[in-house]
């Protein structure tokens, strides 16, 4: 195992947790001081801070992240990214033209 790994391994797991912490505890900070004085609804625990959370990341992000996004994002292959590169290759002309072609 390399030493600079064996020296900062600790930390690999108390981020993370720390993370989570202080996550749990500004979403329920924010829902408890906002929530209930606007809408009146009732306060919150940390427990449930951390599943709203998780619920919200599962709704608005899905399961796959950035990843799955980039990769529908840099699709060659899109109808998008071929006008694009029409458009970029066209003189200044021919942009016109289309662009007039376009709007009429």
């Amino acid at each position: 195992m390399n030493p600079k790994f064996k020296k900062f391994w600790p930390l690999f797991i108390l981020l993370p947790v720390v993370f989570v912490a202080a996550l749990g505890y500004g979403l329920m900070y924010l829902w408890n001081w906002l929530m209930p004085v606007i809408f009146g609804l009732t306060t919150i625990t940390f427990w449930q801070a951390i599943g709203l959370f998780v619920l919200s990341k599962i709704l608005f992000s899905g399961f796959g992240g950035m990843k799955g996004k980039q990769g529908r994002r840099n699709n060659q292959c899109s109808p998008k990214n071929k006008m694009f590169d029409k458009f970029k290759t066209m003189s200044p002309e021919e942009r016109e033209a289309f662009l007039s072609k376009s709007e009429g």
